[in-house]
């Protein structure tokens, strides 16, 4: 199942993901790369199941995979939010709390958009604030890093440094010699 390059892709982007600081993370993979990508993603998702963590193509287009790294338990629960439920309605999400039909909304909003769905935000973990301002264009961006922030700079700036110590850590387990699977179930 080991496979060194996408392995390091999925570090390089998904990090905080694989560790459990994140919801989501979202990586574009190009297909000749990564042609074996569906049925390396099909082994992931299997040996990694009792971790929590999943993989699911999105899109695909122009030779790339849109990728979705996300943990569904944190997921659902990000996605039950309030705010974040009245956001997802302006875009004819279901109200559910079924995290497949929202997955399955959001795919085909992929497929049927001819804009890309900035909604995914949303699912990224990013906060809903800065979602919706981003969509509006109302509001005057005040730092970007992982996502456009235009509300909380500090809080924002936390998390930024966060997200950056799991991905240095999950490259230096890598780097040395480590696996993700090991590096996930060694937690």
């Amino acid at each position: 199942m080991e496979h060194p390059v996408l392995e390091r892709r999925l570090a390089e982007h998904c990090a905080p993901t694989l560790l459990g600081e994140k919801a989501a993370s979202l990586l574009s993979l190009s297909e000749a790369e990564f042609p074996a990508l569906e049925g390396d993603l099909r082994q992931y998702n299997r040996a990694l199941y009792r971790t929590g963590l999943r993989f699911l193509i999105l899109r695909r287009a122009g030779g790339r995979a849109l990728v979705l790294a996300y943990r569904p338990a944190m997921l659902r629960s990000r996605l039950a939010h309030p705010e974040v439920r009245a956001l997802l309605a302006r875009f004819s999400y279901p109200e559910t709390d079924c995290l497949g039909m929202l997955l399955r909304h959001l795919k085909g909003r992929f497929t049927s958009e001819a804009d890309f769905p900035h909604e995914i935000g949303l699912f990224l973990d990013y906060p809903a604030a800065d979602v919706e301002a981003f969509i509006s264009g109302s509001a005057e961006c005040k730092l970007c890093g992982c996502w456009k922030v235009y509300g909380d700079v500090d809080a924002a700036r936390e998390t930024f440094a966060r997200y950056d110590a799991c991905r240095q850590c999950v490259l230096r387990a890598l780097a040395a010699g480590n696996s993700i699977s090991q590096l996930l179930f060694a937690a």
